[in-house]
């Protein structure tokens, strides 16, 4: 069986590579290691193969491994954040990708000023309209986008979505390619305090498909870390 180590070179060979393919720069796409229900062994195994850049989905598990692990890890608050556990991470993570409501971005914009920082947030996006996902609706990001520019605390870095699950990661090009040009639209706007500098899609069965549409930020967990065990989750 493949090693952690062993699996994130050769994702993150596939990643430069893929840009390469596509021309872009193999620096404007970030492999982030979600390392959900992982043990602090297995993320020091990525880390050890040069990642520094990890995703968690609760705030329980992240609080509790930041303090574990290496001070200069970037961690990436992926998962779907409520309101009242927004000033357990705020000011310990790099980027948080899941804001999905104006109320979740002031909340995020509060308890950033109390600590005199400004928090970088990605506005998810529920780009296939899918019932059992968080998210903006398309039609709705322009909206939230005007709202949350003005809310102290927060800078909007970009976008961020979960494509459907299927077979066929061909199947999910459209939406891919519908994000990048989301946020193309957005950027043309020039609203102050909105940069659309990151487009984080793509996880372990369409990461390729993502990157050839844009990606900034790929987020792959069971390619890296192997199935997970959710009986471990608080």
């Amino acid at each position: 069986m493949s090693s952690v180590f062993e699996n994130y070179l050769k994702i993150r060979s596939d990643v430069k590579n893929l840009c390469e393919k596509s021309g872009r720069n193999p620096e404007d796409c970030t492999l982030i290691a979600v390392s959900k229900t992982k043990p602090v062994e297995a993320i020091m195994e990525a880390y050890e193969a040069g990642c520094r850049d990890f995703g968690e989905n609760y705030v329980q598990e992240l609080t509790e491994k930041i303090p574990k692990l290496p001070e200069d890890i970037r961690w990436h608050m992926i998962g779907h954040l409520q309101t009242n556990k927004v000033k357990y991470i705020v000011g310990r993570t790099y980027l948080i990708h899941s804001v999905d409501s104006v109320k979740l971005a002031r909340e995020i914009g509060k308890q950033s000023e109390k600590l005199g920082i400004v928090s970088d947030i990605l506005l998810e996006v529920n780009i296939a309209n899918e019932e059992s996902k968080f998210g903006f609706k398309p039609d709705e990001v322009a909206e939230a986008v005007s709202e949350i520019s003005s809310v102290p605390g927060v800078r909007i870095k970009g976008l961020m979505t979960s494509a459907p699950i299927c077979e066929d990661p061909e199947e999910n090009r459209v939406f891919f390619h519908n994000m990048k040009q989301l946020s193309i639209d957005i950027k043309k706007q020039k609203t102050d305090n909105v940069y659309m500098d990151f487009l984080s899609m793509g996880m372990s069965g369409d990461y390729e498909t993502a990157v050839g549409e844009g990606s900034t930020f790929v987020r792959v967990g069971t390619a890296i870390f192997g199935a997970r065990d959710y009986h471990l989750v608080k």
